[in-house]
């Protein structure tokens, strides 16, 4: 996302307080939908000059309506999921002829669910979306509905500016945005101070704080690699690092330039923490789930993840809470990167099912879900705000969120989750090769010209 329209974002949200998610990338749809359902979304969404001419096609005061919701927060600590599951009450009690039925899976089925769903001709009202690739071959494909007919002028004015353009495709929007991540260093001051390690500036105070977490008998990193995205984290950040975001622009753009001496170093620095024992024993064999209940029970020092971990790590519960910092991604001295480029900046959201039989009252549930979500869930600590929060009580928000909100502040380049950015066949390719530089079974090098191989990909 581009810097001018998170500077806004910014200045909007820390002038009220300082603030404070899995998600990535997957396979795209079936290419081609069911004739069928194409025909009934084309029929479904009106256009703009004729909508005021057919108040038929909305719902009476007495017609009992069912709205249908799938998402992928389903973690008891996640706010999000709480902020959903309360809606189905709270709106059914200001529309008492609407029903909201929600369904949750966690993020890896969700994406094979949703795919097939849609394919089917078997998708909900509402959909949860992760930003960039995944969702833009839904919106190819026809199954989403563009909103701009049925927005609420009033609604629309209070997302922060910028903030619609990760779900405006040729000009037309899909969704509104909830909240936005950023990924950071999060590092446990207790163990740190124990092992006589400094938080790490720079990839030699990184590789030092291993051995002296190691020597103390505290696993110095949860890793999660099972699920292929959290080891792709690491070498996308190692990467802007390395190369520097606009490095890595260009070789979104001309794939070619993976092959450079820039990823080949990316891939040498993130085989070098494996080979000095800086993950958890059994990394690639580990869920994202259990790294981050394992780092929340103090197993492991360390944790490069975005802010969507803020409430599990200062849960009452977790023995992290109180004792965990965030700080940037360590330096690599003489490389093209620097501590002010970041991985994060995009906003997921739900989308609109084509099909649907009531496009003008599920548009008006996004609205209320999107705003309470980008609201409460900012005041609850599950993300960065999208909308205006000038209103919202912002004293619970935790350390965490108030030193996040700080690095985003000082941050002057950012890049989404490559998955997001990558076309879902090259997420899947990418994904694949970290994990093999991470279980050693190739070369940087034969990382690097692999990755010369994808195809160019558009940058969000």
């Amino acid at each position: 996302m581009k810097k001018r329209i998170l500077s806004v974002l910014l200045c909007t949200t820390m002038v009220a307080s300082m603030l404070a998610g899995c998600g990535s990338a997957a396979e795209a749809p079936a290419a081609a939908p069911a004739a069928e359902a194409k025909e009934e979304a084309k029929e479904e969404a009106p256009a703009a000059e004729t909508k005021e001419e057919a108040p038929a096609a909305e719902a009476s005061e007495e017609e009992q309506i069912t709205i249908t919701i799938w998402h992928q927060s389903v973690a008891d600590t996640d706010p999000v999921k709480k902020i959903i599951e309360a809606s189905v009450d709270e709106y059914h009690e200001l529309h008492p002829n609407i029903t909201i039925e929600q369904d949750g899976v966690e993020g890896e089925q969700y994406k094979t669910k949703i795919k097939t769903a849609f394919a089917a001709g078997e998708a909900p009202d509402l959909s949860y979306m992760w930003a960039g690739s995944f969702v833009k071959p839904f919106v190819d494909a026809g199954y989403l509905l563009p909103i701009d007919d049925y927005m609420n002028p009033d609604v629309k004015a209070k997302v922060l500016p910028g903030m619609l353009a990760g779900s405006t495709f040729d000009g037309k929007v899909y969704s509104y945005p909830t909240i936005t991540f950023l990924a950071d260093l999060y590092c446990n001051k207790e163990q740190f101070d124990a092992a006589g390690a400094k938080i790490p500036e720079t990839w030699d105070e990184l590789l030092d704080a291993i051995d002296k977490l190691k020597a103390a008998g505290y696993n110095p990193i949860m890793m999660g690699e099972k699920d292929l995205w959290p080891g792709m984290y690491w070498m996308d950040i190692i990467s802007q690092r390395c190369a520097g975001n606009a490095g890595v622009e260009a070789a979104f753009g001309d794939p070619t330039k993976f092959n450079s001496p820039e990823f080949v170093e990316a891939a040498t620095r993130l085989q070098e923490l494996v080979q000095a024992g800086g993950f958890n024993e059994n990394y690639l064999s580990t869920s994202y789930t259990e790294m981050v209940e394992g780092f929340c029970a103090g197993q492991g020092a360390m944790l490069y993840q975005a802010n969507w971990v803020h409430p599990a790590i200062m849960d009452d519960a977790a023995a992290t809470k109180g004792k965990v910092v965030c700080v940037p991604f360590p330096e690599i001295p003489g490389t093209k990167g620097n501590k002010s480029e970041f991985s994060g900046g995009s906003s997921d959201g739900y989308y609109v099912n084509a099909a649907t039989e009531h496009p003008k009252e599920v548009v008006e549930y996004l609205e209320y879900l999107s705003e309470k979500i980008g609201t409460l869930g900012f005041q609850m600590g599950a993300g960065l705000a999208c909308w205006d929060t000038s209103s919202t009580d912002l004293s619970a928000l935790t350390s965490l969120d108030q030193e996040s909100a700080a690095l985003m502040e000082q941050g002057t380049s950012y890049i989404g989750w490559w998955d997001n950015v990558l076309s879902a066949e090259d997420s899947d390719t990418y994904k694949q090769l970290v994990a093999e530089v991470m279980a050693m079974k190739i070369t940087p090098e034969e990382y690097a010209e692999k990755m010369s191989k994808l195809s160019p990909s558009e940058f969000y």
